[in-house]
Parts: structure tokens; C-alpha cells; sequence
């Protein structure tokens, strides 16, 4: 059973920022998106680029290795719509970001 993950304090992850994160063997990218956080699976589809590494633009991921795009609060690509990374539930609590995973 899925269950909420402490991951970092809040005013840790600035907005426009983003961290691996590792929950059970797996990689999961946490962004700040001025001031809501989003979580989803940190591989690229297209060829395994870390997404945490990309560039974010408003809710848009860029990979770093070959510009796929993804949003961050959805996990649908952007060149491809019928393709999706796992996307994960986060909460603040406390000024405590948790991750569910």
C-alpha cells in the first residue's frame, strides 16, 4: 500500500527547481512549479534522459538529451499525448514536502 513520503522542506526546492528522488528503487523527479509541486517517474520515454536534469518552463520538462517535452503535472508528453510517465501525489505538510509512492 502507497503511503506519503517525507522528502524535503519546502523552501528547499526553490520555484523552477527540481530533485531526483529515489522511493523504492524508483527515480522520481520533484518540481517546483511556483510554489505546487509535482512528482513523476525521471526517465525519459524516448531515450532514458534523466528529466530532473531538463529545463522546466512553466509545467513543461525539456529533456536534456533529445528535447522531449513532458508536463510536470500531468506526466503526458507533449509530442506524443497518448504517451504518459507515472505521475505521483504530493502534499506540503508543515513545510514538509511528501511524496505518495
Amino acid at each position: 500500500m502507497a503511503s506519503y513520503r517525507p522528502i524535503c522542506r519546502a523552501d528547499e526546492l526553490p520555484p523552477g527547481a527540481a530533485r531526483l528522488v529515489e522511493i523504492d528503487g524508483k527515480a522520481i523527479a520533484l518540481f517546483n512549479v511556483g510554489g505546487a509541486f509535482h512528482a513523476i517517474e525521471d526517465t525519459c520515454l524516448h531515450a532514458g534522459g534523466p528529466l530532473h536534469e531538463g529545463t522546466l518552463d512553466g509545467t513543461t520538462v525539456t529533456c536534456p538529451w533529445h528535447e522531449w517535452r513532458f508536463d510536470v503535472s500531468t506526466g503526458r508528453c507533449e509530442l506524443n499525448p497518448m504517451v504518459s510517465l507515472a505521475r505521483y501525489p504530493v502534499r506540503v505538510r508543515d513545510g514538509t514536502v511528501e511524496i505518495e509512492a
